[in-house]
């Protein structure tokens, strides 16, 4: 639950009569567009407003009219999800910022420099990214904004996203304590256990977290695995 001072304000007109709630503006936001979002965690508190800001509720007789229940959580969800809110300058700003860190840790993490074929460091996307003046929306998705900020900052820096098709073949006393880390690191293309219980394993992943990936590998295993790259492609 989100404190009432960094909370904001969503409200909805039913009736011609002003309806408000205090709600986190990221989960509500989520909430809007759909996502499986409890009303009781976006709630900064659980009333009705008039008039937010000045503490004015709204009597039972009127939520009833207007919405036929008087449930808080009920009435508070109808006005997130058919309503509109409003941020404050800093609260955009944080917001913006937040998701330009997260677009710039994926792209580091997927993408590569092909004059070097290491990654990009984030601060330094996030450089470009400034350079380009590319605009953030810091209500949608990081992930949808990847290719909008990859088109931004290609004319400053030179960057790629590559994939590797990677063989492992794991020692059977390493098998259980490294196969959580092999399956969510990419996508498993291939499989065997050998006789002596050893894993083979054929993996796709992102280029720019490979080495990240077999230094995890490495640390499990103490060293001891073998590894290979088959295979590098551009997409």
């Amino acid at each position: 639950m989100i404190s009432i001072d960094k909370a904001v304000v969503a409200r909805l007109k039913v009736r011609g009569m002003n309806f408000e709630v205090l709600v986190d503006p990221r989960k509500a936001y989520e909430l809007k567009k759909g996502a499986n979002v409890n009303i009781q965690d976006i709630l900064a508190y659980p009333a009705i407003y008039r008039d937010a800001r000045k503490g004015e509720t709204v009597k039972n007789e009127e939520l009833q009219k207007a919405f036929g229940t008087i449930d808080v959580y009920k009435i508070a969800e109808e006005i997130v999800k058919k309503g509109e809110f409003s941020l404050t300058t800093e609260q955009k700003r944080e917001l913006i910022e937040e998701k330009k860190n997260q677009i710039a840790t994926l792209i580091s993490k997927r993408a590569i420099n092909p004059q070097t074929n290491t990654p990009h460091p984030p601060q330094r996307i996030l450089n470009a990214m400034e350079k380009a003046g590319v605009n953030i929306d810091p209500f949608v998705d990081a992930e949808v904004q990847i290719e909008k900020v990859l088109k931004a900052i290609k004319p400053i820096l030179p960057i790629k996203f590559e994939k590797s098709l990677l063989q492992l073949k794991i020692p059977p006393e390493f098998v259980v304590k490294t196969y959580n880390i092999i399956t969510k690191a990419g996508e498993i293309k291939k499989e065997e256990y050998l006789n002596d219980g050893s894993l083979v394993v054929q993996i796709e992943i992102f280029s720019g977290v490979q080495d990240e990936f077999f230094k995890k590998i490495a640390e499990i295993t103490k060293g001891n695995f073998e590894s290979k790259i088959l295979k590098k492609v551009e997409v």
